[in-house]
């Protein structure tokens, strides 16, 4: 394969991208590589409100990804020629997450088979290495670090069904695509129901406000344990690298910042930052969700006293998703080989990652 950078240039034709999730950390990212890169995007939110409609470049779409008249009456007039679809449902089951989160991306690209697409990315993660919710690192698993040509797990996940319906559309429209799986990523996105690093920063708030140690949630395997993470920016440098390259047509690649790290040795400086007192794995898990149980109160009045736009906790934090990150008991550790040797030098350094977040938490007044 040939050797290219990790953004591509302006294309000299003019190319719209259409964004599924576009309100949340890796499309909000993608909305703004684009349109820094001369796109036209189709921003694509449950609510339509993704972007500032005066926003040059970014036209918002409201539509449901679970209704096909919703999609089709939105996208009739829509000629879009990429794809970065970025959303997902939660549901209750694993069972159910294949049914809703298979049915959107159907969805979606059933609505577009006028457009003549010429390649459509998928983001999905590691959980296709780990297993689902319900089975979380407790399955079998192959060895780290994991490596894009592992065989799927012989249980059910949604990955492998949105992976599945993206195969299948794509042999019926004739279109490209790719597979990128991420592991915890770290972004802006108000209102997310995974996002670590928002959660992170309420934590340390919160802790600072009551005077309370910045405690690791997690597991004593996460706490030693060498492991990695995704920046948002740099999800979606690789997503638009693979889209444009037709080198890295019809492959799934593993994205994570090129970096390696500790919790033991992060969580400290993280505690810094924030200016709390750090306090690391202590022979048990001690959940978020149990931590901060009751403090959807005492964020309001907190955000009242120092004049926050943001209210509501549950907008900022998702407590249970940073437990079953950190509360996993196995290594979790991903390849890049095969980005790299396919051109992509994009990098980030973890810990800046997340220190640029709290900067911009800061600025856009969600954080003291």
């Amino acid at each position: 394969m040939r050797r290219t950078n990790a953004a591509q240039p302006p294309q000299t034709t003019p190319r719209t991208a259409l964004v599924a999730g576009a309100t949340g950390i890796a499309g909000a990212a993608l909305v703004d590589l684009l349109t820094r890169e001369a796109w036209t995007v189709l921003a694509l939110s449950r609510s339509g409100g993704a972007a500032d409609p005066a926003r040059p470049g970014v036209v918002p779409v409201a539509a449901d990804l679970t209704s096909p008249d919703s999609l089709a009456a939105a996208l009739a007039g829509t000629r879009p020629t990429h794809v970065f679809f970025t959303s997902w449902s939660r549901q209750e089951t694993e069972a159910e997450n294949i049914a809703v989160n298979s049915a959107m991306v159907r969805n979606l690209l059933a609505a577009l088979t006028h457009a003549q697409l010429e390649h459509v990315a998928l983001m999905t993660g590691l959980k296709h290495y780990m297993g689902p919710f319900e089975a979380y690192g407790e399955g079998p698993m192959p060895d780290t670090p994991f490596s894009e040509d592992e065989p799927r797990l012989p249980v059910d996940n949604f990955y492998y069904a949105q992976e599945d319906e993206l195969m299948a559309a794509a042999e019926r429209q004739g279109f490209a695509w790719s597979v990128h799986r991420a592991h915890t990523v770290i972004g802006f996105a108000v209102g997310n129901a995974m996002n670590m690093g928002q959660t992170l920063a309420a934590q340390a708030t919160l802790c600072r406000e009551l005077g309370m140690p910045f405690v690791f949630p997690g597991s004593e395997t996460q706490w030693n344990s060498v492991t990695d993470m995704t920046d948002a920016g740099l999800l979606a440098e690789h997503m638009l690298w693979a889209a444009t390259d037709p080198e890295t047509a019809n492959e799934a690649f593993n994205v994570v910042n090129g970096d390696v790290f500790r919790w033991r040795s992060l969580w400290p400086r993280l505690a810094e930052w924030f200016g709390v007192e750090p306090e690391g794995f202590e022979g048990h898990i001690r959940p978020l969700e149990e931590q901060m149980a009751g403090m959807g109160d005492t964020w309001k009045e907190l955000a009242v006293r120092h004049n926050l736009a943001e209210t509501d906790l549950g907008r900022l934090a998702s407590w249970w998703h940073t437990d079953a990150d950190l509360g996993r008991k196995v290594e979790v550790l991903t390849d890049m080989s095969k980005s790299r040797l396919a051109g992509f030098t994009g990098y980030r350094r973890t810990e800046n990652a997340f220190k640029d977040l709290f900067l911009r938490l800061r600025s856009e007044n969600l954080i003291p």
